[in-house]
């Protein structure tokens, strides 16, 4: 799924969680976690249609009993697509959105918002090289993010804080949850990693917003008691656990993903 610099960030995301403490008596419950937004699954996976990946992709996150995060792209479809499978298995979501012209996000607000638990704005997005050729994409000031923010009328997310200029974006927006992230690796920015960054500015942000999440390299269940300690309430995963939907299926991909909760947490789980 590409990776600047010849995947430098994604490698660093992955190493950084073993340098961070972590708790191992902090259970991993099932809303500590969720799927990152993916979108493009023809290009980047190997499906053969891109609406055979969204309805199997969000019912493993459904079986398992995790938050549901959709992503945009270009063409249209892949918003399109990935909001008709939430609607077909009658969930709730979290949409980020890529910043487009505020005239098509609003267009875009307009069509997810019913199926919308948050709406997002991925604010580094007009940096992530393969999408430079696809669309326009544009970075967004304050008074442009706080009149989608208004028009949303859903609690409001900031995705792809990365430097110390999005912190200051946060301080000023303030909103609802903030998501630490460097696209794994796919956005032309500062090199280091999320658990790094997360580190560093963790304690600041959350008196910026109600929640801080996290993305980037969570492989296991102590990379997310790491994020646990460091100030974040949700994990998002993807990479690892797509790979498990290809050669499994959801039953496998849900599997992997209840293999993060604590054992006390997982034997729940299956009770339910």
């Amino acid at each position: 799924m590409g990776g600047v610099n010849n995947s430098r960030n994604f490698i660093l995301n992955c190493d950084a969680w073993d340098n961070f403490p972590a708790d191992d008596s902090v259970p991993v419950l099932p809303e500590n976690l969720g799927i990152a937004p993916v979108t493009g699954a023809v290009q980047n996976i190997g499906f053969s249609k891109e609406s055979d990946f969204y309805i199997n992709y969000f019912k493993a996150a459904q079986k398992a009993g995790i938050s549901i995060c959709v992503g945009d792209g270009a063409p249209d479809e892949k918003l399109e697509l990935g909001t008709k499978a939430v609607g077909d298995l009658q969930a709730k979501a979290y949409f980020f959105l890529k910043p487009y012209p505020d005239e098509k996000l609003v267009q875009r607000i307009d069509f997810v918002r019913n199926h919308g638990l948050a709406i997002g704005i991925d604010i580094d997005a007009y940096n992530i090289v393969t999408m430079r050729n696809q669309a326009f994409l544009e970075r967004k000031t304050v008074g442009q993010i706080e009149n989608l923010r208004k028009y949303a009328k859903l609690p409001f997310m900031l995705k792809g804080i990365f430097t110390p200029e999005d912190v200051e974006l946060c301080k000023q927006v303030r909103p609802e949850i903030i998501v630490v992230s460097n696209h794994g690796g796919r956005v032309d920015t500062l090199e280091g990693s999320s658990a790094e960054f997360l580190a560093r500015y963790g304690k600041e942000l959350k008196n910026y917003a109600g929640e801080i999440w996290v993305d980037g390299g969570i492989r296991k269940t102590r990379d997310v008691q790491a994020a646990i300690n460091l100030g974040a309430k949700k994990c998002l995963v993807a990479r690892s656990w797509i790979s498990h939907l290809v050669t499994g299926g959801t039953d496998e991909m849900a599997g992997e993903i209840t293999k993060l909760f604590s054992a006390s947490v997982v034997s729940s789980h299956k009770a339910d």
